[in-house]
Parts: C-alpha cells; structure tokens; sequence
C-alpha cells in the first residue's frame, strides 16, 4: 500500500490552482451560503479501517458538491450512484441531497481526482496533476482498501497514476477490472446526467459494474 506524509485533503483557501481558487471565489461572492470549498472524502461513520471499497469521482459539481460539501450530492450523479450503492448494501439510510440527511456508507468510501469545482466541469491537466498530491494520501489512509471504482476516464487515470502504475498499461474501459499491486481497479463510465441522457452509460450499465465490485468484494 502506498503511503505519504502528505495530507488528504487540502486546506478550505487552498491556492494551489489559481484557477479553481479563483473561480470558487467568485461562487463565494455569488452564493455565500453555499459550501464553496475543496470536497472532503465521504467516508463510513466507522472510519478509515472499515473501508474496503473506494470510489473515485470526477470532481464536485457547481450545484452538486461545490454546494453541498458532500461528493455526489445534490446533482443527478449522486442519485443513480447512492440508488446503487444502496441496491448492493454499500450504503444505508435515505438519501435525499443534503449533508445531513441519514445517508451513511458501508464499507465504503467517496472521493474526487479534483477536490475543488472546476470551470464548465472540466479541469485542466496541470490541475488533475496537482490534487494528485492529495489522491495519493488517500488511497494510502484506508488500510483494508481490497478496490477501487474509478468513474471516467480522468478519475481512472489519475487514480493509476496515483498507486504508481503506467496508464497505458492500465486503460480506461468502461466494465473492466484491472489489478494494480492488491487494488482491484474497476472502471465504469461517470454517471452524470450528460451520459445518462445520451446513452452512454445506461443504470443497467452501471448496476452491473457494482455487481462485479461486490462479487469480487465476496471473496
């Protein structure tokens, strides 16, 4: 397992990509109310060691996590992702796109490649490198970690990227399973409304993919 003396998440006002401070500094002005701030990982009330699957996202949404504080919440993304979650007993409680709803995961855990909301949702290269530095720490904090879903192209290469392994040697495919050192890598379209509406990921797509993380969990 990899480890790191870095820390896993970055500071609230953190600067180290300009663009994304500045654009959620204008978010701030704009909704002031809102979250505004670099995505902590969404992790299981029993903490670090009882998670056993991770999940790696994209980055936080405008009116999602950007607003929430919690990836996958309060867009469409975070209602097919919890529905499955739950579907498969990684997840208990009701969901219903607020922080502090009675949501909590099982054995399970939720990050970002990119922690802070990025312009028109797409970060830029130098930006992904850079929140790798707080990718690593984390995949490196949970103990029992037996898999990992990445979601898209960008979170499964930066997440391969992050336990040191070449990314032509691990391609992005949607349903696919890779072993990266002990880490099953599964690898799954992201489950925006975007893909969802034009066909390139549909829920029975998706379900099967968690159905083959959790035969593998099984095991």
């Amino acid at each position: 397992m990899l480890s790191s003396p870095l820390p896993v998440d970055p500071d609230r006002d953190c600067p180290l990509c300009p663009r994304l401070h500045d654009f959620i500094a204008g978010w701030r002005q704009r909704e002031p109310g809102w979250y505004n701030a670099p995505v902590r990982s969404f992790l299981p009330p029993e903490g670090e060691e009882a998670v056993r699957f991770l999940i790696v996202g994209l980055a936080p949404g405008v009116r999602g996590a950007n607003r929430t504080g919690r990836p996958f919440t309060g867009d469409y993304a975070g209602d097919l992702l919890y529905a499955t979650l739950k579907r498969f007993g990684m997840a208990r409680g009701v969901f219903e796109a607020r922080p502090d709803d009675s949501l909590e995961l099982i054995s399970t855990a939720i990050t970002n490649a990119v922690r802070c909301v990025p312009p028109d949702n797409k970060p830029v290269g130098a930006e992904i490198n850079t929140c790798r530095t707080f990718l690593v720490p984390t995949i490196a904090r949970f103990p029992n970690l037996r898999a990992i879903l990445t979601l898209g192209a960008i979170g499964h290469q930066s997440t391969v990227r992050a336990l040191g392994a070449r990314v032509a040697a691990v391609p992005f495919k949607h349903g696919a399973r890779c072993d990266v050192g002990n880490l099953a890598i599964f690898s799954s379209y992201h489950c925006s409304r975007y893909n969802t509406n034009t066909g390139v990921l549909t829920e029975e797509m998706f379900v099967n993919v968690f159905r083959d993380v959790a035969e593998f969990l099984r095991t």
